[in-house]
């Protein structure tokens, strides 16, 4: 999704509790990293890779200047042959440390009390890194659906009800863009701002960054 999409999403969304919660959520995020300076780790469940925030960040983190939004994607089927960013597997949330930040992207939503019978979770494996990196002193976000075993251990969290006007792939747009804008000195913001747009506008052709 380009700057100029997500401009006229926002216009759309003007009015809601959308453009609020994911700025907030996006200033947490901003706060973490930039005040800890330990770095942003970001990981998603075995089905659901969020490479494409990872890309989005990355590009963020360029066109604001503000370095500690580049995130290291920690993936679950993660290789010693893949290309060293996506490289990183499961292993990398044991040795988060006090300091980091540890972004957890999940679509899927825990069974209601009537599914207790059902057996383990078969995200219990995250759920334990997540909780041993939290215990670790990591600072935890979450976004996904509001059911969630996940939430229970952020220190931030954003729900994507399901069924919602928007889905997850959308707010995380919404995020990776607040989190860069956020970060823009308040001096000649809006000259800033219309910079920033003008370098995505440059973006808008260019195809998906390499080896994402």
């Amino acid at each position: 999704m380009d700057a100029v999409r997500v401009a006229l999403l926002r216009e759309v969304l003007a009015g809601t509790e959308w453009l609020g919660a994911t700025r907030r959520f996006a200033g947490a995020l901003r706060g973490s990293v930039v005040s800890h300076g330990g770095g942003l780790l970001l990981v998603g469940t075995e089905e659901y890779e969020p490479w494409h925030l990872a890309a989005h960040l990355v590009d963020e983190a360029a066109w604001s200047g503000t370095p500690e939004l580049t995130p290291t994607l920690v993936r679950h089927d993660a290789r010693p042959t893949d290309p060293a960013h996506l490289a990183v597997g499961l292993g990398r949330l044991s040795a988060a440390r006090r300091g980091e930040t540890l972004l957890v992207v999940s679509p899927w939503q825990s069974p209601g009390a009537g599914a207790s019978g059902s057996g383990p979770s078969p995200h219990a494996p995250l759920l334990e890194r997540v909780s041993d990196a939290r215990r670790a002193g990591t600072t935890i976000l979450t976004l996904g659906p509001e059911e969630n075993d996940l939430t229970s251990m952020a220190h931030e969290a954003l729900a994507v009800p399901a069924p919602a006007e928007l889905d997850l792939d959308t707010v995380q747009h919404l995020v990776s863009a607040a989190a860069g804008e956020n970060a823009l000195p308040s001096p000649r913001g809006h000259r800033r701002l219309r910079d920033r747009l003008a370098r995505l506008a440059d973006h808008l052709t260019a195809p998906p960054p390499a080896g994402w």
